[in-house]
């Protein structure tokens, strides 16, 4: 079971930055973008 244990808190793991990371570099796109309608 341990190894069953550790392989399902390693994908919720890696999910989880995924995740994070994903909605990072969204936010700084749209943020971009919206800045650079404003200058337009």
């Amino acid at each position: 079971m341990y190894w069953d244990d550790a392989v399902i808190f390693g994908l919720v793991t890696v999910g989880l930055m995924i995740a994070f990371m994903a909605g990072w570099v969204g936010f700084i796109i749209h943020d971009h973008k919206r800045k650079g309608d404003k200058k337009s």
